[in-house]
């Protein structure tokens, strides 16, 4: 049946109809309407419950990772905080070189005493510094990796390493150029 106006011939399967009325037709959800919302389409076709006991297969993997920022920031502060203690009680003792090398000198059990004329405070000052500029930049960037959500720990125990390697070749420059140590390192 067609009218003399229109050379279609008349739809038979809702090829004319719009999407609101096929959906409707089909007893579909509008997806349009779950886009805009963020929700998924048989969501959007009926309310989610507002509360449930149980986390849902979806929200397992967000609690997990959840956990884990959670015990990764407990553990990078609690090695800051332990940087930061070893820090500084090392800084007295390094800038007091003279009296780190003698106490170093009867941990080892030489009884020659160093040199006299042995000054290394500059070196135990500059280790010193390569302590306290080491906190500090691995602080900042354990503090930055925070606040982007990345996996942080490992931050603070590369940068104490480092660091303390560094520190630790500054010390033993002048130990090594001390004949009295190495004469008792070599006797040994």
């Amino acid at each position: 049946m067609t009218d003399g106006s229109d050379p279609r011939p008349r739809p038979q399967y809702g090829e004319y109809a719009t999407p609101e009325e096929q959906r409707a037709r089909i007893q579909q959800p509008d997806v349009t309407v779950a886009l805009e919302t963020g929700a998924a389409p048989a969501a959007a076709a009926s309310p989610a419950p507002e509360s449930t006991s149980t986390p849902t297969r979806d929200a397992a993997p967000d609690v997990i990772a959840s956990r884990r920022r959670f015990f990764d920031r407990v553990l990078t502060i609690a090695l800051l905080i332990y940087a930061v203690f070893s820090v500084a009680t090392a800084i007295p003792a390094l800038v007091d070189y003279n009296g780190y090398v003698q106490t170093l000198f009867e941990f080892m059990g030489l009884t020659e005493a160093p040199d006299p004329t042995f000054d290394g405070r500059a070196w135990g000052v500059a280790a010193s510094l390569v302590l306290g500029v080491g906190l500090l930049l691995t602080a900042a960037v354990s503090w930055i990796m925070l606040q982007r959500g990345k996996i942080t720990f490992w931050v603070p125990v590369v940068g104490g390493v480092v660091f303390n390697l560094i520190s630790g070749a500054l010390l033993m420059v002048p130990l090594l150029s001390d004949p009295a140590l190495m004469g008792a390192l070599l006797s040994r």
